[in-house]
């Protein structure tokens, strides 16, 4: 054994201390009918919200309580019993462990064992239980997007000073955002001095990524002119593609370019033969332009 070791070992509590063993999921949200829009909502939008429903069970035990999903909840919280009696559970937060889904359904059932009003305590490493998939009847999405957090608030938090500065900072980091009709969990959004499409794709990497090679060998690959494919993201066992856009060009013009370019993916998809030289260029050329989001 390593001297270091050694040192770490006598540093050690001689308590017995609970021990919680991570693991990794790549695909947290495998199973559920939107799997991609889960992982857009988690990795690409700013504010917007879902409602979800509970089994039957768990509206047995703790009532029929509502249950919203939310991008961001104050400070980032992993959820909120509201006063109201309205739960929320947040997506993206600061502490998490391997597995997103099971975070989530941590959090979820803390929310809804802890009284309307009080804080939600949760675990940073919740350890085996329940996931996402076991305590939510699914179904698509209904998500709706928000230009600020006031969706966060009961009507007698509005006026509160300190509330309503909290809400400001966080409005602060919203950008215009848009979900496209054209293509499942595509959206549009607007930058400092630039604009973009991310559209998470449903189908597996590999298959996702030989047809985005053809495409490109192609020179199929952009949603028009004055586009230029950006590269994509890895994002929770999906793909991401990414496109720069003219940043004065509304949202409502690209339904038309996305949709002609879900089609072109769709047929190049269904290709059966091996990808050829240029396709193949094209693909390292993708992965070498590939960041992974986690």
């Amino acid at each position: 054994m390593s001297k270091r070791r050694k040192n770490q070992r006598a540093a050690t509590p001689t308590a017995k201390r609970e021990k919680v063993r991570d693991v990794f999921v790549t695909r947290p949200f495998e199973g559920l009918t939107d799997e991609p829009e889960w992982i857009a909502l988690r990795e690409l939008v700013p504010a917007a919200s879902a409602p979800l429903r509970l089994t039957p069970d768990l509206v047995e035990e703790y009532g029929d309580r509502p249950v919203t999903l939310a991008t961001v909840l104050p400070m980032a919280a992993p959820a909120m019993s509201r006063a109201d009696g309205q739960v929320f559970v947040g997506l993206q937060r600061h502490q998490q462990s391997g597995d997103v889904s099971r975070d989530l359904a941590e959090s979820l059932l803390c929310a809804l064992r802890t009284e309307p009003g009080a804080p939600v305590q949760v675990p940073p490493l919740p350890g085996p239980g329940p996931r996402l998939q076991d305590i939510l009847v699914d179904g698509p999405l209904t998500v709706t997007l928000h230009e600020g957090f006031e969706f966060w608030l009961v009507p007698e938090a509005v006026g509160d000073p300190t509330v309503q500065a909290s809400l400001e900072r966080a409005n602060a980091a919203v950008y215009p955002t848009v979900r496209l009709a054209a293509a499942r969990s595509a959206y549009w959004c607007q930058v400092p001095e630039k604009a973009h499409v991310r559209w998470v794709l449903p189908e597996a990497e590999e298959a996702a990524l030989d047809a985005l090679a053809r495409l490109g060998a192609a020179g199929s690959l952009t949603l028009g002119e004055g586009t230029k494919f950006a590269g994509m993201f890895r994002a929770h066992g999906r793909l991401v593609p990414v496109w720069d856009l003219p940043e004065d060009t509304p949202a409502a013009e690209w339904e038309t370019p996305v949709a002609d370019f879900a089609k072109r993916y769709a047929e190049t998809l269904s290709a059966g033969e091996p990808l050829d030289a240029a396709a193949r260029r094209a693909r390292q050329g993708l992965l070498g332009r590939q960041l992974t989001l986690r």
